[in-house]
């Protein structure tokens, strides 16, 4: 049990709040962001959200969106001032500064008051209130419990409800992920009872597709999806030439690597993607098969256990080489969790 009374003291006053999560958010990071963004305002309070990187498009719609603050050189300065001046801050969605890339230095400088909601393991100590739990499912709903917990329930509107919604439902793979526990069906009943418009929440995330994005859904599909039946492992390769043929934007390749998973007889499923002068590997396993721990171990990242990151500076052919050397240590592993299905 969190004990919320230094928080509920802090936002006892109008402050001064920025809110910040990870690089390249996710339907999670952004939902919480702006659902606790928007919750903040109708208690008076001065918010703004600043994000390290771009995010996809069809997360754009959710409310307090237009207001957010993306990270950029000729932004840098703005962000610096924003969170120079902040009373708080609150860190949604990463356990460690490193996930914000350049803010995070400029969070840890800062004297406002920290506030850490997050579900992810082995949290960084750097926040003066955590609000943490690897058991949560999503750091929204983290968040739905938090607003509870400072009693303001009545706060929840249904746009702040369609934005934790978002959040839980993907984070949750649409409820069809090990991670959707009682606890998540009874707060997105909650949710959906304040409002929240979970049929068109899911339209806006999941039907509404460039022709660019399927045609290259497509292409992955049909020539970079290598199936490996004796390691049980299938993986994407996509380089830049990839992305640059079908225009990608970010978020295109939002779920691609689930595709893999979907495989009959495979337990890991990684997608390998050139970026920004290296490789960026996003893993799913399934059953107990420890996918953040292949990530911390090899690629520089972490995350959950079925459901990791991580991003070496290296070739893709080398990264591959590298994934095909690593996941020997791990083939009994994969066998095992194979057969249990």
């Amino acid at each position: 049990m969190h004990d919320t009374r230094p928080l509920k003291e802090k936002l006892s006053q109008a402050r001064k709040v920025v809110i910040t999560t990870h690089h390249k958010p996710d339907a999670d990071a952004l939902g919480s962001s702006l659902a606790m963004a928007n919750y903040l305002r109708k208690k008076g309070h001065s918010v703004q959200v600043i994000t390290p990187s771009e995010y996809p498009e069809f997360l754009h719609w959710m409310k307090g969106n237009d207001g957010v603050l993306v990270y950029a050189n000729e932004t840098k300065q703005q962000c610096q001032e924003f969170i120079n001046e902040a009373e708080v801050i609150f860190a949604l969605d990463f356990s460690v500064l490193s996930r914000i890339n350049d803010l995070g230095e400029m969070v840890r400088a800062a004297v406002a008051y920290k506030v850490n909601v997050d579900h992810h393991l082995e949290p960084e100590d750097f926040a003066d209130f955590q609000y943490w739990s690897t058991k949560a499912a999503a750091t929204c709903e983290l968040c739905y419990e938090l607003i509870l917990a400072l009693g303001d329930e009545s706060a929840i509107d249904a746009d702040i409800a369609d934005c934790l919604y978002a959040g839980i439902m993907t984070d949750t793979g649409g409820f069809r992920h090990p991670n959707t526990t009682k606890n998540v069906h009874e707060i997105v009943a909650q949710l959906i009872e304040k409002g929240a418009n979970n049929a068109q929440v899911s339209k806006n995330i999941y039907d509404k597709n460039s022709h660019e994005r399927l045609k290259f859904i497509g292409y992955a599909l049909s020539e970079k999806l290598v199936v490996l039946p004796e390691l049980k492992v299938a993986y994407f390769a996509i380089s830049d030439a990839d992305q640059k043929k079908f225009n990608t934007k970010t978020g295109d390749s939002e779920g691609l690597v689930n595709y893999a998973l979907s495989i009959e007889g495979i337990t890991l499923a990684v997608l390998f993607k050139e970026a920004d002068g290296g490789v960026k590997l996003s893993l799913r396993s399934i059953g107990d098969f420890p996918a953040n721990q292949m990530a911390t171990q090899f690629f520089n990242g972490g995350g959950h256990k079925n459901a990791a990151g991580g991003k070496v500076d290296m070739s893709l052919e080398e990264t591959i080489k590298l994934f095909l050397e690593a996941i020997k240590s791990y083939k009994n592993q994969l066998e095992e969790e194979c057969e249990k299905v």
